[in-house]
């Protein structure tokens, strides 16, 4: 009698590998940034050795590559009028582009965030690429703007363009929940909001926002100010003590450790500044309002101007948060969750047709564009000065000029 053996089972590997890998390492990214992830760590969250991901892609870089051109050129393609929509008219057209752009974010919310912070830890070429795919998407919401408002100059359109693009990708930058559809009404609303406003003529400050200098005896506000400064310049994983020591004129990397514990010390000594300054200024603005519309509006000037005076640091509050130690980063984040719900609850007061929710996404969007303009136009304060800021983020708000504006303006 012969005795059948039974069937060889051949493990095949999944077609879909590669978009797997992919798909698995962008969340990696995006909740860990580029420093914060191995290969060794997206191996495991697949379920698969090291040797088999090296299969098919050949380093950590190649897949962040991948995932930041992909979104890149989702960017432009979104920004492109479909082809059903060019007999529509101009608000059409750009009502299309908007919705798809917002449909596209959402999609990609856990990684659109390593586009806006992570893509300074692309090599040059790549760097130079990624900014053609924006320029491109930026360039054509220029075009439809203009053909919904032709008054409008270059500058003018370039500064709603950018702001188009930021308040869309703000969702990356938190985790505030709200159903995709209320989500999309509410983001298309802004955009809308964006392109109708009028914003202050674009001209030099009369007054230059002017660095202060720090006495060399004060040395732990000039390692302060100088470790911010490298942070910006390199991303805090490129940076070293003994980088901040020779910027701050020091003779040895030793030194810095008789005013700070360590990097990361003086990594979270800069964002506990930053996050007083903005929870600091709530409670007088509060008392000294005759109401929640006068005390947002005042909440916003001084938003503007102190991220004005520290470009640097607002942006660094941005991309390393992950890198402070975890005791810090629950205490920023729980001062984080202050600063929001007292905004949120101004901004509902305010707007009553507004759920905590829609709100929180708009108080979020409205801090997110501080630095996306700055970042966007530098220094160069002709185009969008601190004014022009301000309305921004007053329009991204309200949904319009501030409540008793109008009147003021009329009389």
């Amino acid at each position: 009698m012969t005795v059948e053996e039974p069937p060889r089972v051949i493990r095949r590997r999944p077609k879909n590998r590669r978009a797997q890998i992919a798909a698995t390492s962008a969340a990696a990214f995006g909740s860990l940034g580029y420093h914060g992830v191995s290969m060794e760590d997206i191996a495991t969250r697949l379920g698969i050795s090291s040797a088999a991901l090296y299969r098919h892609y050949p380093s950590k870089y190649a897949l962040f590559r991948e995932e930041l051109l992909r979104l890149g050129q989702l960017t432009a393609s979104s920004a492109t009028p479909p082809p059903e929509a060019e007999g529509g008219t101009p608000i059409e057209r750009l009502d299309r582009v908007l919705d798809k752009l917002i449909a596209e974010t959402i999609a990609n919310r856990a990684t659109v965030t390593l586009v806006r912070w992570e893509q300074r830890y692309l090599d040059e070429a790549d760097r130079e690429t990624l900014a053609e795919q924006f320029a491109t998407a930026l360039g054509t919401l220029r075009h439809l703007i203009k053909a919904v408002r032709p008054e409008l100059d270059r500058d003018d359109r370039a500064v709603r363009a950018v702001t188009l693009l930021s308040v869309i990708s703000s969702i990356g930058d938190h985790h505030a929940a709200l159903p995709v559809k209320p989500l999309t009404a509410l983001l298309h609303s802004a955009c809308r909001a964006i392109i109708a406003t009028e914003l202050p003529p674009a001209r030099a400050p009369e007054n230059e926002t002017r660095t202060v200098e720090i006495p060399l005896s004060f040395k732990h506000e000039l390692l302060l100010r100088k470790a911010v400064e490298l942070f910006h310049e390199r991303g805090y994983p490129n940076v070293s003590v003994e980088d901040i020591a020779a910027a701050a004129d020091l003779s040895a990397a030793s030194a810095v450790y008789r005013y700070y514990r360590s990097k990361s010390d003086l990594l979270a000594a800069a964002f506990r500044r930053a996050a007083d300054r903005v929870s600091g200024a709530i409670g007088p603005a509060v008392s000294s309002s005759s109401s929640p519309a006068e005390a947002l509006t005042k909440l916003v000037d001084q938003y503007v101007a102190g991220s004005f005076a520290e470009r640097e640091l607002t942006y660094v509050y941005y991309a390393e948060f992950g890198h402070v130690s975890p005791e810090e980063r629950t205490m920023l984040r729980n001062v984080q969750r202050l600063i929001v719900a007292e905004w949120v609850r101004l901004l509902v007061a305010v707007r009553p047709e507004l759920s905590d929710g829609e709100a929180r996404i708009l108080v979020q969007a409205a801090f997110g564009l501080v630095v996306d303009m700055g970042r966007a136009f530098g220094t160069d304060q002709r185009i969008c000065p601190q004014d022009r800021v301000i309305r921004l983020m007053e329009v991204t708000l309200f949904g319009a000029v501030p409540p008793g504006e109008e009147a003021a303006s009329a009389s």
